[in-house]
């Protein structure tokens, strides 16, 4: 992981605050934590679809309203979007079905609200960033970045139906003496790759100076990071796709939230030896 190459493979006009994406069938889902579109970017073509996760979908909503979606990730068929559930209106997750093109809206209100009670944790707490599922098993990167909060791995086996939580706090390196937070997750083979940004803020809330952005791996069944690099020092990369992988080199698709009102954003290309 010593050796990496960062690049800008494209830069798409039309959305903003990406906060998450997702490579499938050459197509890429990219998700924004200010808006309630799922974007399709087609890559052979690169034309952009927008998709209405809602009733009246909108763009650059405000901070206060905003249902802040943060993951996305692949559960069979289906691509499924995770709001943050860092205020009560951040609790939706949405079920996009990728045969019929059909939506369906599920509120978490209550699996967050176990989550928070288990791990003892205040409301404006819980900040969900990353999600991984695997069978029945299902796992969730918290972000660290309030006052007293930490980064934790939350998972459990069943967790709609059984919501008995497994919790793992998970120290991350300093940036600029700040310590670095999830901000997404992936799994390739038999580990979890996972992004991390440190930013000078203690709130779940509100956006501060951007130190940095990491990646490293863990190991799946230890839950223990094995190695880290820092790709950054100025982005906060906040979404991680697959690319392709070989037998000796990864290539890795990244977004970056600029926390700004621009609709327009960067999908970078990470490639890494392994």
């Amino acid at each position: 992981m010593e050796k990496f190459q960062l690049s800008i493979l494209f830069n798409i006009i039309g959305i903003g605050s990406a906060s998450g994406l997702l490579y499938h069938q050459d197509k890429l889902y990219i998700i924004s934590d200010n808006s309630t579109f799922l974007y399709e970017f087609s890559i052979s073509n690169e034309s952009l679809n927008k998709i209405p996760l809602v009733d009246n979908s909108q763009e650059n909503i405000t901070k206060k309203d905003k249902p802040d979606f943060e993951s996305i990730t692949m559960f069979e068929k289906d691509i499924i979007i995770l709001s943050s559930g860092s205020t009560e209106k951040r609790n939706k997750v949405i079920q996009y079905k990728t045969l019929s093109q059909k939506v369906k809206v599920i509120d978490f209100t209550e699996l967050y609200l176990n989550i928070k009670n288990q791990l003892d944790i205040n409301d404006e707490e819980l900040n969900i960033e990353g999600l991984i599922t695997i069978d029945n098993a299902y796992y969730f990167f918290q972000r660290g970045n309030s006052v007293t909060s930490k980064n934790v791995i939350i998972y459990a086996e069943d967790a709609l139906d059984n919501q008995k939580f497994n919790f793992i706090p998970f120290d991350l390196p300093k940036i600029k003496n700040v310590t670095a937070t999830f901000t997404d997750a992936i799994i390739v083979d038999d580990k979890i790759y996972f992004l991390a940004a440190a930013e000078d803020t203690s709130s779940t809330y509100d956006d501060g100076a951007v130190m940095g952005s990491i990646i490293g791996t863990i190991n799946l069944k230890t839950l223990k990071l094995e190695n880290y690099i820092q790709i950054s020092d100025t982005h906060k990369f906040e979404g991680l796709t697959l690319y392709k992988k070989s037998a000796t080199q990864i290539e890795l698709l990244l977004c970056e939230d600029a926390d700004t009102e621009i609709l327009e954003t960067s999908i970078y290309k990470l490639m890494m030896e392994i």
